[in-house]
């Protein structure tokens, strides 16, 4: 993160740097299986995949893409200002996906002695499907002087 945000300086409304990753690629989900230990042929293994009903083939893992909202909400608030962070997985992602990040601060307020913003996040593909809806609250620091 370049510059510090303040508490002072967020306003309800204001926009959350934009992220995009992608576009996805198998290999991806291989080296998540491994990251992760979530082996699920669901993610890795096309013929697998195919045979339980995904007629395009694997799916991302959706922690891979809550990881995605994850480094765009870091990327702007650090992380140990972030007080809660909770996902609702709304679509499946597949290879070839690029996934885009945004969000809203929606709420700021002064509680507990804690200067808190509260957001809510989503993440689309290219085409616009929602893949993940949440939101996140951070504590924020005061501009001294």
């Amino acid at each position: 993160m370049g510059n510090e945000l303040y508490f002072e300086d967020i306003k309800v409304g204001d926009a959350l740097p934009e992220l995009s990753k992608g576009p996805i690629m198998k290999l991806q989900h291989v080296l998540y299986a491994g990251a992760s230990g979530d082996f699920n042929p669901l993610h890795t293994d096309d013929d697998f995949a195919k045979a339980v009903g995904m007629k395009d083939g694997v799916i991302s893992h959706g922690m891979l893409i809550m990881g995605f909202v994850g480094q765009a909400i870091t990327a702007w608030v650090p992380r140990k200002c972030l007080r809660k962070f909770g996902v609702r997985f709304a679509g499946m992602t597949k290879p070839g996906n690029t996934i885009m990040v945004s969000g809203t601060v929606t709420d700021k307020r002064q509680e507990n002695g804690e200067n808190l913003v509260f957001c809510e996040v989503v993440a689309r593909d290219e085409g616009g499907d929602v893949k993940i809806t949440g939101n996140f609250s951070a504590a924020l620091p005061l501009k001294r002087g």
